[in-house]
């Protein structure tokens, strides 16, 4: 009789760890994980950007000239040219449109 109940319980510490690493797979999120990673070194790349451009610049305009951090000379460029990328796309896509 004694061997007959070992099996049983073998037969259920197995579905036991079948439905345990079963479980751990579903819960386990690969795409999360790379996707924090990911988010991660661009915020820490962000950051040290930032930190690194500090030095300030002159920035000559036609009538005048000023002196700011080249950090936001940097961002300020950035901003015109998705500014003037935007318009120049939607200005396109009316003369196709149109023509």
């Amino acid at each position: 009789m004694a061997d007959d109940e070992h099996p049983p319980q073998r037969e259920s510490k197995r579905a036991g760890f079948a439905a345990r690493l079963e479980e751990k797979r579903q819960t386990y999120q690969p795409g999360l994980w790379s996707r924090l990673i990911a988010t991660g070194a661009i915020g820490i790349y962000a950051l040290l950007f930032v930190v690194l451009n500090t030095t300030r610049v002159k920035v000559s305009f036609v009538f005048a000239s000023t002196r700011v951090s080249l950090i936001w000379m940097i961002l300020l460029s950035l901003g015109v040219g998705v500014a003037l990328g935007v318009l120049l796309s939607q200005l396109h896509r009316r003369r196709q449109r149109s023509g």
